[in-house]
């Protein structure tokens, strides 16, 4: 591994600053994953010009002997999966490239360490929405975002990144800007004659493609959403061709993002919640299914351990609502009232709908209130903001939660982000409980997520520092994802594969579609100097040898 004096001579060639300190170190070698991997330096680029340096810098030494030396781009560091940690080069946008440059009623243009909480607050002021906002939204950033492909509890109507990436630009391995979107067959055919990095790279993945046509499009998962290898099944139809699907959910591993251009859309004038506490699993598939024909934008759930911890730190839950504390904890009443009759309901339903006419949405409530009634449920209607708030809290907190209440032990994502069909939910997921609870009170896990996708989110609380903790998570990864790939579904919906999951993609992908994710890196990355060993090239080992010790 490189030291720090390797990155001496980036400090002259870029705007922005690069360092070595022990502190920024220390700060860049963790995200919210269950790894901690030191870095050699960390540079914090100004302008596109300082991405593109940097990029020329690394693969420059590189081919003069530094064969360890790569570049990893990260925004706001709230990545589950280790993807933005290496032990060599961050590159930082959040400090600087986090200009957004022009906003209409259609789009917004911006650069990838623009905070998502910023982005919200200007588009709330025109009434838009960019609707893919993950559970972190209060800390995430554009650029993981896109990198990551992210979802959250709008994607049921509106969609993942995906499908609102315009345009970006990125800097390839020719350390250069390139601007990527779809195109034309015919406009594939001019680039590809143009020559030059693009357009060979474009003709090299137009031919794996069409050579491989029906493996591929054979090969995407079975599930509404899926952030795990390359969505090769969506580049190329033979008629557009759009290189922007590749790029968006790559973990920043075939190059680096300076600026998207992302499609918005119109906000809603009113919102209403229904939550649904439901007696059992087996009823939850046919719950969703009655609720769709009232198109939902939302329907978000989590289990009868998340609302117990919600109860159990009651108080650090009301702090997190801020406002008056004996007022907040008299709007919890009724939970607990509900609690004392019947126990904890095993799964906790919100269901969101919107619509620009108030007496739609009221009308839209009392039908799905009458609907409901065939089913084991409990069934609350919401009459205002402040009572929904308990209700969001509960399921975007539950892992802040988490991460500061119980001593001694972390909130470990390294199962977090499964996905199945809808209806295997009531045989998959008390599998997974079952795979879960044979390790006691060495996981205290709750699960979370989005039923309408069958997407859920387990957040296990485990000691660290236990020896045999190695053993736990590698055994309950692979028992867990046996049972994704039993009932077709992906190890991962929304949060990407980094360090937890790349090492394990084979479990879902057949050993064809593994090396052709490794042909498409050779491709736009020759000489691996871009986030290595992510998306391709996994090792577990090396991931074990870096779990964080506290």
């Amino acid at each position: 591994m490189e030291n720090k004096n390797s990155f001496e001579g980036l400090k002259r060639l870029v705007e922005g600053e690069v360092k070595t300190d022990e502190d920024t170190l220390t700060k860049f070698g963790l995200d919210a994953s269950i790894f901690e991997v030191r870095p050699s330096a960390v540079v914090f680029p100004k302008i596109a010009r300082d991405v593109e340096a940097s990029v020329r810098f690394v693969d420059e030494n590189k081919k003069r002997g530094a064969t360890e030396m790569s570049i990893t781009a990260r925004s706001a560091g709230s990545d589950m999966s280790g993807g933005p940690l290496s032990e060599s080069l961050i590159l930082s946008c959040t400090e600087h490239l986090n200009r957004i440059k022009e906003i209409t009623n259609d789009f917004v243009t911006l650069e990838p360490g623009v905070f998502y909480r910023d982005l919200e607050k200007k588009l709330d002021q025109r009434n838009l929405l960019f609707p893919p906002y993950p559970a972190s939204k209060d800390y995430c950033a554009i650029g993981g975002m896109v990198s990551n492909n992210s979802g959250g509890e709008k994607t049921l109507i509106y969609g993942k990144t995906a499908d609102y990436v315009k345009e970006i630009k990125i800097v390839l391995a020719d350390g250069k800007e390139h601007t990527v979107k779809p195109i034309s067959r015919d406009e594939l055919q001019n680039t590809i004659e143009g020559g030059g990095f693009l357009g060979n790279a474009y003709r090299k993945l137009k031919d794996l493609l069409e050579k491989n046509y029906d493996t591929v499009k054979n090969a995407k998962p079975n599930v509404s959403k899926n952030s795990a290898g390359y969505a090769l099944w969506d580049i190329w139809d033979r008629e557009i061709f759009n290189p922007q699907k590749l790029f968006v959910g790559s973990q920043g591993t075939l190059g680096i993002i300076t600026e998207a251009t992302l499609s918005l859309v119109p906000k809603k004038k009113y919102s209403r919640l229904v939550v649904v506490f439901a007696k059992d699993l087996n009823s939850v598939p046919a719950i969703v299914k009655s609720l769709l024909p009232f198109k939902p934008q939302s329907i978000e759930s989590y289990d009868d351990r998340t609302l117990g911890l919600a109860m159990k730190f009651l108080p650090s839950l009301i702090k997190m609502m801020k406002g008056n504390i004996i007022t907040l904890g008299l709007k919890f009443i009724p939970e607990l009232m509900m609690i004392l009759r019947g126990g904890f309901p095993k799964m906790v339903m919100l269901v969101e709908l919107s619509s620009d006419d108030k007496e739609d949405l009221k009308n839209s409530m009392n039908s799905i209130e009458e609907t409901l009634k065939q089913f084991p449920v409990e069934v609350r209607l919401i009459k205002s903001k402040k009572e929904e708030e308990k209700y969001w809290t509960i399921r975007r907190q539950s892992f802040a939660l988490l991460h500061s209440k119980v001593k001694g032990k972390y909130a470990a994502a390294f199962v977090d982000d499964i996905i199945v069909r809808p209806e295997y939910m009531p045989e998959f997921l008390p599998k997974v409980n079952a795979v879960l609870e044979k390790y006691g009170s060495k996981l205290i896990y709750t699960i979370a997520g989005h039923p309408g996708d069958g997407n859920f989110h387990i957040i296990p609380l485990i000691d660290l520092s236990d020896p045999e903790m190695p053993d736990i998570i590698t055994n309950s990864i692979k028992e867990i994802y046996t049972l994704v790939k039993e009932y077709d579904g992906s190890i991962s919906g929304e949060h990407n594969d980094g360090l937890v999951r790349t090492p394990f993609l084979d479990m879902m992908y057949s050993e064809e579609i593994i090396k052709l994710f490794k042909q498409v890196k050779d491709i736009f990355d020759p000489d691996n100097i871009f986030n290595p060993g992510k998306k391709v090239d996994g090792d577990w080992q090396y991931s074990l040898r870096h779990l964080r010790k506290e």
